[in-house]
């Protein structure tokens, strides 16, 4: 006796392959990641670790979440420090636009006291709590044309200099107490982050006097909070910049794509050409 399908029966089969199929993409992703970072580590000698924060198209109700450095990225990075031994070199590549200062603050401090060498990768940006944890690294890598930026606190979406200007500039009778508490928690604020980041560099073997001033200019206000510092800005700074990045990690981050769109905002053909001199002298 055979059995004959019904149309219904197809449909709710192909239903159920279709809801699964979302889950089987990001398990087959998960698993080339896994499997380029595994070709990292082998050539480079490293732990490998990523913290990659982009809108990805696994979202819920078909809104993708923005994604910031929070306490659950610095409870997986401290393991991941805890399971690495204390003589392995540990590759970190960061993709973010910031986060909270404490969890930045905790994986700073895990990646000054490891006794590896430390390289923080930087493919395209890692602003604000990116950039100090980047300042605890022995080495920073960074594309070209990729940028860190200032680390100076935030509170309640305003930068914590421009609150305490802003009363400064003010007769005290005329503030509210409300942003008269903000002020008070600002200027600790601006204290605090400036203090870490001088004892971070510090730690890594920078001067003192170096240290607190580049400490003084990232974190005092002097630009705005998304000002772009190149790796020029960086050397007049102080800080040491490579920009020899794996082409692994390049590809790595194709596997990190943002949601897909009808239409893609940007378009170009993806394969590397080459220079029209080296062309003309392979064709002579």
């Amino acid at each position: 006796m055979h059995y004959n399908p019904s149309f219904f029966d197809i449909f709710w089969l192909l239903l159920i392959l279709l809801s699964f199929s979302p889950w089987m993409k990001q398990r087959m992703l998960e698993a080339a990641r896994l499997k380029l970072m595994k070709k990292i580590e082998e050539k480079r000698k490293s732990r490998v670790i990523t913290m990659i924060h982009r809108q990805e198209g696994f979202s819920f109700l078909g809104i993708p979440f923005m994604k910031y450095i929070n306490i659950e990225d610095s409870e997986r990075i401290l393991r991941a420090v805890r399971l690495t031994p204390e003589d392995m070199p540990i590759d970190l590549i960061i993709h973010t636009p910031g986060g909270l200062v404490l969890a930045a603050e905790q994986i700073a401090t895990a990646l000054v006291r490891h006794r590896g060498k430390v390289t923080v990768i930087v493919p395209h940006f890692a602003m604000s709590g990116g950039t100090f944890i980047a300042l605890a690294a022995d080495e920073i890598i960074m594309d070209p044309n990729a940028v860190l930026g200032p680390v100076d606190p935030q509170l309640g979406g305003f930068p914590a200099a421009s609150i305490v200007k802003a009363v400064k500039e003010k007769s005290l009778d005329k503030v509210e107490d409300k942003t008269l508490i903000m002020a008070d928690v600002s200027e600790k604020a601006l204290q605090q982050v400036r203090k870490k980041v001088a004892q971070i560099l510090m730690e890594k073997g920078m001067d003192r006097e170096k240290a607190e001033e580049i400490a003084e200019e990232l974190s005092q206000g002097r630009w705005t909070h998304d000002y772009p510092l190149f790796k020029e800005d960086l050397e007049a700074l102080g800080l040491k910049v490579s920009t020899e990045v794996p082409p692994e990690v390049y590809a790595l981050m194709d596997l990190y794509e943002q949601p897909a769109q009808s239409r893609p905002s940007v378009q170009y053909i993806p394969v590397p050409y080459k220079e029209a001199g080296k062309e003309a002298n392979a064709g002579e």
